[in-house]
């Protein structure tokens, strides 16, 4: 009935067992702690809407939601290393709303400094009307 307890009394399954678990140990934990934020994107979006009397998740007219809208932009948040999400979705917000366009761009560390030059070069290339706000350390 318990055939597989019988298959770990043998010599040596444990061992390879534990051997197992070792290696995804290994493997999975710093795949795990790669990609903590300081913060999660709420948290920014929150702190900053509020400085700008804004409206945080602002309902648009196709009943998606706005990272803050305010009395002059439409504005989207988005972590460096995802800032081209950003570009594709405020322009259609500021579409809908008539009001301008902006991202604001969190940058945690000093090797995010890249993904904020990407999307200012972007912007000014292309000629977008895009205002860009970074918050960093």
């Amino acid at each position: 009935m318990y055939k597989w307890l019988e298959e770990w009394k043998r010599p040596g399954a444990l061992m390879k067992a534990l051997f197992f678990i070792g290696i995804i140990g290994i493997i999975a934990v710093p795949a795990w702690f790669q990609n903590i934020r300081n913060h999660p994107l709420k948290w920014y979006k929150q702190k900053w809407c509020e400085r700008q009397a804004g409206a945080a998740d602002a309902p648009m007219p196709d009943r998606t939601a706005c990272g803050c809208l305010t009395d002059t932009h439409t504005v989207e948040f988005a972590f460096a290393d995802a800032w081209y999400e950003a570009v594709g979705q405020v322009l259609y917000n500021s579409m809908q709303t008539g009001k301008k366009a902006g991202i604001v761009l969190i940058a945690e560390n000093e090797a995010d400094k890249k993904y904020r030059h990407r999307l200012e070069e972007t912007v000014r290339k292309f000629q977008l009307p895009i205002d860009i706000w970074v918050i960093d350390r």
